[in-house]
C-alpha cells in the first residue's frame, strides 16, 4: 500500500544548523496495517509523516502509495489517498462554520472545485448518526459554530470528517497530544473503530507509550532518523507495556 524506498531528507543542508532528520529509510506498509511510530524527539517520525503527506519532499528517494509514485505530489494532490488528523484539534476544523457546514465541506474534499453537496435531511440524519457513535451528545448541536466545543470534541469530529469522503490511508499525527485523557481515550478509541470498520491503512504517531501498546499491528521505533526497531502483528502482541519504556532507557 505505502512503499517508501532509501529515503533521505535533510535540512538547512550546508549551514550550521544543518539536521540530517531522515536517513535511508526503506519501509513497506501494507494494505489495513495500523503502524505505530514512536521515538524521541528529533528522531524523524514527524519528517517521515509529512513526506508520507506531501507536506515535505525527500532529498532523494521514492514513495509509492496504491502503486502510484507520489513522491514530488503535494499534499493536496495526495487527498484522494489521504486523510490527516493533526496534534493541534484547531487544524482540522472551521471555527465560524457550525458543526454541520464543517462536515458538508468534509463530503467534497476530494470533488472537483463547482461541485456542491446541498444540506438536505438525508445528509444531516447521515451526519447525527455518525456523530452519536461518539456518546458526547453532539448529534443534538450540529448547528452550534465548531469554534464553541473543546479541543476533544473538536479532534472527535474532525476523525469522523475524515472518512466523510473516500480515502485510504489515515495519518494520525499525535491526535491525543493536546487533549484530557477521557477525551483522548474517546478519540483513540474512535480512530481504532475507523481504520477497522474503512479498512484503512494507517499511520500513528504518538509520545503516549500506552496508546502506542494498545492500539495498532504493528509498531516501529525511530532513532536519528532511522528505524531501530520494527515489530510486526505477531511481535507486538507478545510485547510487555514494560519493554516500551525499556525502549527509551
Amino acid at each position: 500500500m505505502i512503499d517508501i524506498n532509501s529515503v533521505n531528507k535533510t535540512f538547512n543542508t550546508g549551514k550550521p544548523n544543518q539536521v540530517n532528520a531522515v536517513s535511508g529509510i526503506d519501509l513497506h506498509i501494507k494494505s489495513e496495517e495500523f503502524l505505530v511510530i514512536v521515538g524521541a524527539n528529533g528522531s524523524g517520525k514527524t519528517t517521515l509523516l509529512d513526506m508520507v503527506a506531501g507536506s515535505v519532499f525527500p532529498n532523494s528517494g521514492t514513495i509509492n502509495i496504491d502503486g502510484v509514485d507520489v513522491t514530488k505530489l503535494p499534499d493536496h494532490r495526495r487527498s484522494k489517498w489521504i486523510a490527516r488528523v493533526f496534534q493541534n484539534p484547531l487544524s482540522g476544523t472551521a471555527s465560524d462554520l457550525s458543526i454541520l457546514d464543517n462536515f458538508r465541506l468534509a463530503s467534497i474534499r476530494t470533488k472537483k472545485k463547482g461541485l456542491s453537496i446541498g444540506i438536505n435531511d438525508t445528509f444531516k440524519n447521515q451526519v447525527k448518526e455518525k456523530i452519536s457513535t461518539l456518546g458526547m451528545g453532539l448529534e443534538n448541536k450540529i448547528e452550534q459554530p465548531m469554534g464553541t466545543l473543546s479541543g476533544g470534541q473538536r479532534q472527535a469530529l474532525t476523525l469522523l470528517m475524515s472518512v466523510m469522503d473516500s480515502c485510504k490511508v489515515l495519518l494520525l499525527d499525535e491526535p491525543t497530544a493536546a487533549l484530557d485523557p477521557r477525551s483522548a481515550d474517546i478519540v483513540m478509541r474512535t480512530a481504532e473503530e475507523i481504520v477497522r470498520d474503512y479498512r484503512l491503512t494507517s499511520i500513528l504517531i504518538t509520545h503516549n507509550l500506552k496508546d502506542a501498546f494498545t492500539y495498532g499491528n504493528r509498531i516501529i521505533l525511530m532513532g536519528e532518523g532511522t528505524i531501530v526497531k520494527d515489530l510486526d502483528a505477531h511481535q507486538k502482541l507478545a510485547l510487555k507495556q514494560t519493554d516500551l519504556y525499556d525502549w527509551f532507557g
